[in-house]
């Protein structure tokens, strides 16, 4: 199962993007509720390998399970699953 990035905790640290064997991981587009850069995951891309919540510095950023209405692609609604 994928995980989840939480587009309103994230704050854009982005060691995530750079440690993902299968670059999953995406920029949002515009800001987050905490006015910080956010990132999401491709659910369908995502290979379950757990190494970004390994790498994430800011706690409960990141859960390892899918859970799409914790995380979206814009400032405007949830990632979908293609």
């Amino acid at each position: 199962m994928p995980h989840t990035i939480l587009t309103d905790v994230c704050e854009g640290v982005a060691d995530c993007v750079s440690a993902c064997p299968v670059a999953c991981i995406h920029p949002g587009d515009k800001a987050n509720t905490k006015g910080t850069a956010f990132y999401w995951i491709d659910f369908d891309t995502c290979i379950d390998c757990g190494i970004c919540l390994q790498v994430c510095p800011v706690e409960g950023a990141i859960v390892p399970e899918e859970r799409p209405e914790l995380q979206r692609r814009s400032a405007r609604g949830p990632a979908k699953r293609s």
